[in-house]
Protein backbone atom coordinates (compact mmCIF):
# COMPACT_ATOMS: atom_id res chain seq x y z
CA UNK A 1 0.00 0.00 0.00
CA UNK A 2 2.98 2.32 -0.41
CA UNK A 3 1.38 3.98 -3.47
CA UNK A 4 -1.04 5.86 -1.19
CA UNK A 5 -0.83 8.30 1.67
CA UNK A 6 -1.48 6.86 5.11
CA UNK A 7 -5.26 6.55 5.55
CA UNK A 8 -7.13 8.04 8.54
CA UNK A 9 -6.81 6.13 11.79
CA UNK A 10 -9.86 4.81 13.66
CA UNK A 11 -9.35 3.82 17.29
CA UNK A 12 -10.71 0.71 18.98
CA UNK A 13 -11.74 -0.12 22.53
CA UNK A 14 -11.84 -3.42 24.39
CA UNK A 15 -15.45 -4.59 24.28
CA UNK A 16 -14.73 -7.65 26.42
CA UNK A 17 -11.98 -10.19 27.09
CA UNK A 18 -11.98 -13.90 27.74
CA UNK A 19 -12.61 -14.28 31.49
CA UNK A 20 -9.83 -15.65 33.65
CA UNK A 21 -11.90 -18.69 34.57
CA UNK A 22 -11.48 -19.90 30.97
CA UNK A 23 -7.72 -19.26 30.86
CA UNK A 24 -5.09 -21.85 31.69
CA UNK A 25 -1.88 -21.36 29.68
CA UNK A 26 -0.60 -24.68 28.42
CA UNK A 27 1.00 -26.36 25.46
CA UNK A 28 -1.10 -28.05 22.81
CA UNK A 29 -0.50 -29.91 19.58
CA UNK A 30 -1.89 -26.91 17.69
CA UNK A 31 0.43 -24.55 19.57
CA UNK A 32 3.44 -26.77 18.94
CA UNK A 33 2.83 -26.48 15.18
CA UNK A 34 1.55 -22.91 14.99
CA UNK A 35 2.98 -21.06 18.00
CA UNK A 36 6.48 -22.56 18.21
CA UNK A 37 5.48 -24.65 21.21
CA UNK A 38 4.64 -21.68 23.43
CA UNK A 39 1.94 -22.21 26.05
CA UNK A 40 -1.24 -20.29 25.22
CA UNK A 41 -4.47 -19.86 27.11
CA UNK A 42 -6.62 -19.34 23.99
CA UNK A 43 -6.60 -18.27 20.36
CA UNK A 44 -9.84 -16.55 19.44
CA UNK A 45 -11.25 -16.62 15.91
CA UNK A 46 -14.45 -16.91 13.92
CA UNK A 47 -16.69 -14.10 15.25
CA UNK A 48 -20.31 -14.27 14.06
CA UNK A 49 -23.55 -12.81 15.41
CA UNK A 50 -26.80 -14.73 15.74
CA UNK A 51 -30.23 -13.19 15.31
CA UNK A 52 -30.43 -12.41 19.02
CA UNK A 53 -27.33 -10.23 18.79
CA UNK A 54 -25.13 -12.73 20.60
CA UNK A 55 -21.54 -13.09 19.38
CA UNK A 56 -20.04 -16.55 18.82
CA UNK A 57 -16.26 -16.99 18.80
CA UNK A 58 -14.04 -20.03 18.45
CA UNK A 59 -10.95 -20.99 20.44
CA UNK A 60 -8.75 -23.02 18.11
CA UNK A 61 -6.23 -24.88 20.29
CA UNK A 62 -8.71 -26.14 22.87
CA UNK A 63 -11.75 -26.91 20.75
CA UNK A 64 -13.99 -24.43 22.51
CA UNK A 65 -16.91 -22.33 21.26
CA UNK A 66 -17.99 -19.31 23.31
CA UNK A 67 -21.07 -17.13 23.16
CA UNK A 68 -20.86 -13.49 24.27
CA UNK A 69 -23.95 -11.51 25.24
CA UNK A 70 -24.53 -7.92 24.04
CA UNK A 71 -23.36 -6.88 27.51
CA UNK A 72 -20.03 -8.72 27.05
CA UNK A 73 -20.75 -11.72 29.28
CA UNK A 74 -19.20 -15.04 28.25
CA UNK A 75 -20.53 -18.58 28.32
CA UNK A 76 -18.92 -21.73 26.95
CA UNK A 77 -21.19 -23.45 24.48
CA UNK A 78 -19.01 -26.39 23.47
CA UNK A 79 -15.68 -28.12 24.04
CA UNK A 80 -14.71 -31.01 21.79
CA UNK A 81 -11.79 -32.76 20.10
CA UNK A 82 -11.11 -30.33 17.29
CA UNK A 83 -9.48 -27.07 16.20
CA UNK A 84 -12.37 -24.76 15.29
CA UNK A 85 -11.44 -21.71 13.25
CA UNK A 86 -14.11 -20.01 11.12
CA UNK A 87 -17.76 -19.91 12.14
CA UNK A 88 -20.81 -18.69 10.20
CA UNK A 89 -24.56 -18.99 10.67
CA UNK A 90 -26.61 -20.21 7.71
CA UNK A 91 -29.90 -18.54 6.81
CA UNK A 92 -31.72 -21.62 8.11
CA UNK A 93 -30.13 -21.13 11.53
CA UNK A 94 -27.52 -23.87 11.39
CA UNK A 95 -24.09 -22.94 12.75
CA UNK A 96 -21.20 -24.10 10.57
CA UNK A 97 -17.57 -24.39 11.71
CA UNK A 98 -14.41 -24.82 9.65
CA UNK A 99 -12.34 -27.13 11.84
CA UNK A 100 -8.67 -27.46 10.93
CA UNK A 101 -8.51 -31.01 12.25
CA UNK A 102 -11.93 -32.38 11.28
CA UNK A 103 -13.36 -30.51 8.29
CA UNK A 104 -16.74 -28.77 8.16
CA UNK A 105 -18.72 -29.25 11.37
CA UNK A 106 -22.15 -28.29 12.70
CA UNK A 107 -22.75 -26.82 16.16
CA UNK A 108 -25.91 -27.34 18.17
CA UNK A 109 -26.10 -24.03 20.08
CA UNK A 110 -28.47 -25.41 22.70
CA UNK A 111 -26.92 -28.75 23.58
CA UNK A 112 -23.34 -27.94 22.53
CA UNK A 113 -22.88 -31.00 20.32
CA UNK A 114 -20.44 -30.59 17.42
CA UNK A 115 -21.01 -33.09 14.63
CA UNK A 116 -19.39 -33.74 11.21
CA UNK A 117 -20.97 -32.21 8.12
CA UNK A 118 -18.21 -32.60 5.50
CA UNK A 119 -15.04 -34.24 6.74
CA UNK A 120 -13.44 -35.45 3.49
CA UNK A 121 -13.32 -34.61 -0.19
CA UNK A 122 -13.75 -37.72 -2.32
CA UNK A 123 -12.43 -39.85 0.57
CA UNK A 124 -9.32 -37.67 1.04
CA UNK A 125 -8.77 -35.47 4.07
CA UNK A 126 -8.63 -31.71 3.74
CA UNK A 127 -5.31 -29.98 4.32
CA UNK A 128 -6.87 -27.98 7.17
CA UNK A 129 -9.97 -25.90 6.47
CA UNK A 130 -9.83 -22.32 7.70
CA UNK A 131 -12.73 -19.95 6.98
CA UNK A 132 -16.10 -19.90 5.23
CA UNK A 133 -18.84 -17.69 3.84
CA UNK A 134 -22.34 -18.25 2.45
CA UNK A 135 -23.54 -16.87 -0.86
CA UNK A 136 -26.98 -15.40 -1.54
CA UNK A 137 -28.28 -18.74 -2.75
CA UNK A 138 -27.11 -20.64 0.34
CA UNK A 139 -23.99 -22.06 -1.31
CA UNK A 140 -20.94 -22.47 0.95
CA UNK A 141 -17.47 -21.22 0.02
CA UNK A 142 -14.52 -22.21 2.20
CA UNK A 143 -10.74 -22.16 2.26
CA UNK A 144 -8.48 -25.16 2.82
CA UNK A 145 -5.22 -23.73 4.12
CA UNK A 146 -3.32 -26.34 6.10
CA UNK A 147 0.37 -25.50 6.36
CA UNK A 148 0.60 -24.13 2.83
CA UNK A 149 2.64 -21.03 2.09
CA UNK A 150 5.25 -19.79 -0.33
CA UNK A 151 7.10 -23.08 0.16
CA UNK A 152 3.95 -25.02 -0.86
CA UNK A 153 1.43 -22.96 -2.87
CA UNK A 154 -1.25 -25.67 -2.97
CA UNK A 155 -3.98 -24.22 -0.75
CA UNK A 156 -7.50 -24.64 -2.07
CA UNK A 157 -10.81 -22.82 -2.23
CA UNK A 158 -14.01 -24.87 -2.46
CA UNK A 159 -17.66 -24.26 -3.20
CA UNK A 160 -20.35 -26.57 -1.83
CA UNK A 161 -23.56 -26.09 -3.79
CA UNK A 162 -26.97 -26.46 -2.22
CA UNK A 163 -27.43 -29.74 -4.12
CA UNK A 164 -24.34 -31.18 -2.41
CA UNK A 165 -21.89 -30.78 -5.28
CA UNK A 166 -18.37 -29.94 -4.11
CA UNK A 167 -16.09 -28.07 -6.53
CA UNK A 168 -12.47 -27.08 -6.06
CA UNK A 169 -12.31 -23.58 -7.54
CA UNK A 170 -8.55 -23.12 -7.25
CA UNK A 171 -5.70 -25.21 -5.82
CA UNK A 172 -2.64 -22.98 -6.21
CA UNK A 173 -2.98 -20.58 -3.26
CA UNK A 174 -0.10 -20.08 -0.78
CA UNK A 175 -2.15 -20.03 2.43
CA UNK A 176 -5.82 -19.19 1.70
CA UNK A 177 -7.49 -17.79 4.80
CA UNK A 178 -10.44 -15.37 5.15
CA UNK A 179 -13.02 -15.28 2.38
CA UNK A 180 -15.94 -13.11 1.23
CA UNK A 181 -18.28 -13.33 -1.76
CA UNK A 182 -19.73 -10.47 -3.78
CA UNK A 183 -23.48 -9.94 -3.25
CA UNK A 184 -24.16 -11.01 -6.84
CA UNK A 185 -21.75 -13.98 -6.52
CA UNK A 186 -19.64 -12.62 -9.39
CA UNK A 187 -16.36 -12.97 -7.51
CA UNK A 188 -14.65 -14.07 -4.31
CA UNK A 189 -11.99 -12.21 -2.37
CA UNK A 190 -9.55 -14.43 -0.47
CA UNK A 191 -6.92 -13.47 2.09
CA UNK A 192 -3.62 -15.10 1.12
CA UNK A 193 -1.78 -14.85 4.39
CA UNK A 194 1.77 -15.93 3.57
CA UNK A 195 1.92 -13.87 0.38
CA UNK A 196 0.48 -10.78 2.15
CA UNK A 197 -2.10 -10.39 -0.60
CA UNK A 198 -5.83 -10.41 -1.25
CA UNK A 199 -6.74 -12.45 -4.32
CA UNK A 200 -9.79 -11.87 -6.52
CA UNK A 201 -11.41 -14.98 -8.03
CA UNK A 202 -14.03 -14.28 -10.74
CA UNK A 203 -16.95 -16.74 -10.63
CA UNK A 204 -18.49 -17.73 -13.95
CA UNK A 205 -21.98 -19.02 -14.62
CA UNK A 206 -20.63 -22.49 -15.41
CA UNK A 207 -18.99 -22.64 -11.99
CA UNK A 208 -15.41 -22.14 -13.13
CA UNK A 209 -12.79 -19.63 -12.03
CA UNK A 210 -10.48 -17.96 -14.53
CA UNK A 211 -8.18 -14.95 -14.47
CA UNK A 212 -7.50 -15.14 -10.74
CA UNK A 213 -5.68 -11.94 -9.84
CA UNK A 214 -4.21 -9.92 -6.98
CA UNK A 215 -6.73 -7.41 -5.62
CA UNK A 216 -4.33 -5.90 -3.09
CA UNK A 217 -0.77 -6.20 -1.81
CA UNK A 218 -0.25 -5.60 1.90
CA UNK A 219 3.05 -4.21 3.05
CA UNK A 220 4.24 -7.32 4.91
CA UNK A 221 4.95 -8.11 8.54
CA UNK A 222 5.29 -11.29 10.63
CA UNK A 223 1.95 -12.66 9.47
CA UNK A 224 -0.55 -11.34 6.92
CA UNK A 225 -4.22 -10.87 6.05
CA UNK A 226 -6.59 -13.10 7.99
CA UNK A 227 -10.35 -12.56 8.35
CA UNK A 228 -12.34 -10.50 5.83
CA UNK A 229 -15.70 -8.70 5.77
CA UNK A 230 -17.58 -6.47 3.34
CA UNK A 231 -19.40 -3.26 4.16
CA UNK A 232 -22.56 -1.80 2.63
CA UNK A 233 -20.56 0.31 0.14
CA UNK A 234 -18.61 -2.67 -1.14
CA UNK A 235 -15.57 -1.80 0.94
CA UNK A 236 -13.36 -4.63 2.13
CA UNK A 237 -12.30 -4.94 5.77
CA UNK A 238 -9.06 -6.90 6.21
CA UNK A 239 -7.83 -8.15 9.58
CA UNK A 240 -4.03 -7.89 9.31
CA UNK A 241 -2.75 -10.45 11.79
CA UNK A 242 0.61 -9.62 13.32
CA UNK A 243 0.16 -5.91 12.67
CA UNK A 244 -2.64 -5.04 15.07
CA UNK A 245 -4.71 -3.47 12.31
CA UNK A 246 -7.88 -3.82 10.28
CA UNK A 247 -7.64 -2.09 6.90
CA UNK A 248 -10.69 -0.70 5.14
CA UNK A 249 -10.22 -0.75 1.36
CA UNK A 250 -12.46 0.68 -1.34
CA UNK A 251 -13.90 -1.59 -4.06
CA UNK A 252 -10.86 -0.46 -6.09
CA UNK A 253 -8.46 -1.43 -3.28
CA UNK A 254 -7.64 2.12 -2.20
CA UNK A 255 -6.89 2.34 1.55
CA UNK A 256 -9.70 4.28 3.25
CA UNK A 257 -8.97 3.70 6.94
CA UNK A 258 -6.66 1.99 9.40
CA UNK A 259 -8.53 0.58 12.39
CA UNK A 260 -5.87 0.20 15.06
CA UNK A 261 -5.82 -2.34 17.87
CA UNK A 262 -5.76 -0.94 21.39
CA UNK A 263 -4.57 -4.31 22.70
CA UNK A 264 -2.24 -6.84 21.06
CA UNK A 265 -0.95 -7.31 17.51
CA UNK A 266 -2.91 -10.45 16.59
CA UNK A 267 -6.06 -9.08 14.93
CA UNK A 268 -7.40 -12.29 13.44
CA UNK A 269 -11.01 -11.84 12.36
CA UNK A 270 -13.97 -9.50 12.45
CA UNK A 271 -17.75 -9.15 12.26
CA UNK A 272 -20.18 -6.25 12.03
CA UNK A 273 -22.82 -5.88 14.73
CA UNK A 274 -24.62 -3.38 16.92
CA UNK A 275 -28.06 -1.86 16.51
CA UNK A 276 -27.16 0.07 13.36
CA UNK A 277 -24.63 -2.42 11.99
CA UNK A 278 -21.77 0.10 12.17
CA UNK A 279 -19.94 -1.50 15.10
CA UNK A 280 -17.01 -3.63 14.03
CA UNK A 281 -16.01 -6.40 16.46
CA UNK A 282 -12.48 -7.78 16.12
CA UNK A 283 -10.92 -10.86 17.70
CA UNK A 284 -7.47 -10.03 19.08
CA UNK A 285 -5.91 -13.37 19.87
CA UNK A 286 -2.69 -12.29 21.57
CA UNK A 287 -4.61 -10.97 24.59
CA UNK A 288 -7.81 -12.99 24.18
CA UNK A 289 -9.86 -9.83 23.69
CA UNK A 290 -12.68 -8.65 21.47
CA UNK A 291 -12.19 -5.10 20.26
CA UNK A 292 -14.86 -2.72 19.02
CA UNK A 293 -14.76 0.26 16.67
CA UNK A 294 -17.46 2.48 15.20
CA UNK A 295 -17.32 2.87 11.42
CA UNK A 296 -19.01 5.40 9.13
CA UNK A 297 -20.58 2.64 7.02
CA UNK A 298 -22.51 -0.43 8.23
CA UNK A 299 -21.55 -3.93 7.31
CA UNK A 300 -23.06 -5.70 4.36
CA UNK A 301 -26.12 -7.63 5.60
CA UNK A 302 -25.35 -11.30 6.03
CA UNK A 303 -27.64 -13.74 4.30
CA UNK A 304 -28.35 -15.55 7.55
CA UNK A 305 -29.95 -12.34 8.86
CA UNK A 306 -31.44 -10.96 5.64
CA UNK A 307 -33.41 -14.13 4.99
CA UNK A 308 -35.39 -13.54 8.16
CA UNK A 309 -35.56 -9.74 8.15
Amino acid sequence: MSFFAAPPRIETEIFTRLPDRFRQPRRSAWGDANRAGRPVDSFLEGPAFDRQGRLYVTDIPFGRIFRVSPAGEWEQVAEYDGWPNGLKIHRDGRIFITDYKRGIMLLDPEGGAVTPFLDTVRSESFKGVNDLVFGAGGELYFTDQGQTGLQDPTGRVYRLSTDGRLDCLIDTVPSPNGIVVAPDASFLLVAVTRANQIWRLPLHADGSVTKASIFCHLHGGPSGPDGLALDAEGGLLVAHAGFGTVWRLSPRAEPLARIASCAGWSTTNLAFGGADGRSLFITESETGSILRATLPVPGQPLYSHAAHA
